[in-house]
């Protein structure tokens, strides 16, 4: 297996743990899909696979259609995406990816979290390039791995797995999220889910110890309502 399912597998317990962080998480993702290419489903791709993640996260169908209604209404603002990049203590690589709709409030946050628990801010670019961007997307099919591989490898995925639900996950660079998005369609497979990471290109190993801190300082950052996800380069197992 490859750097992708050993990613997966040490961040899957701790994804999607809180759960009224990960439906504010989702409904923001509703909101900025519905703003970026309306409301219909049918012709919405970006939306429709937001939906999908709802679901697989167990989103109440309720909390779902309120969402896709105040993203529809005029007067609700913008939710920008803000990307910052810096170090926790002992030099681990931190990427936070936020959508925010008060750019002031979310840059003095995040920077005080840095601050406070021993990290630092750093500027545009400065760990980025320490991640390879990938997208995956989950899907059930009885389709032989060797043959989905076969099948997908012209749309650019380059690992086909199973997770430990027994569904198939592949993974592909994020750009080309939307042509293999197109192509499981138009083949009538069911996606589960589908997301964006960030896998850092090495994990930097640390005792016990120094992961205490590393961790609180990622805790506090994760609490934060305008976080959506944040990615590190510190070796979890």
């Amino acid at each position: 297996m490859g750097r992708a399912f050993e990613f997966r597998k040490a961040r899957k317990m701790k994804r999607w743990s809180a759960m009224a962080k990960t439906f504010t998480r989702i409904g923001k993702d509703i909101v900025m899909a519905v703003k970026d290419g309306g409301s219909s489903i049918e012709t919405n791709s970006k939306l429709r696979a937001v939906i999908q993640n709802a679901k697989a996260a167990n989103m109440p169908k309720d909390n779902i259609e309120r969402a896709i209604k105040r993203a529809s209404d005029k007067s609700i603002g913008d939710f920008k995406e803000i990307l910052f990049e810096g170090y926790g203590p002992s030099g681990i690589a931190i990427i936070v990816e936020t959508a925010s709709d008060n750019n002031n409030r979310t840059v003095a946050n995040v920077r005080s979290y840095f601050n406070k628990y021993g990290g630092n801010l750093g500027t545009a670019g400065s760990v980025e390039f320490m991640f390879d961007r990938v997208c995956n997307f989950t899907i059930k099919t009885d389709v032989d791995l060797e043959e989905l591989e076969l099948d997908f490898i012209d749309f650019g995925v380059d690992e086909v797995m199973k997770d430990d639900d027994g569904d198939v996950v592949l993974y592909s660079s994020f750009e080309n999220y939307g042509s293999i998005q197109k192509e499981i369609e138009s083949r009538n497979i069911e996606i589960i889910s589908s997301e964006f990471e960030r896998i850092p290109k090495q994990m930097k190993e640390l005792n016990e110890e120094l992961k205490k801190e590393v961790n609180i300082l990622i805790e506090k950052i994760e609490e934060d309502d305008d976080v959506q996800t944040v990615f590190h380069n510190m070796n979890l197992n």
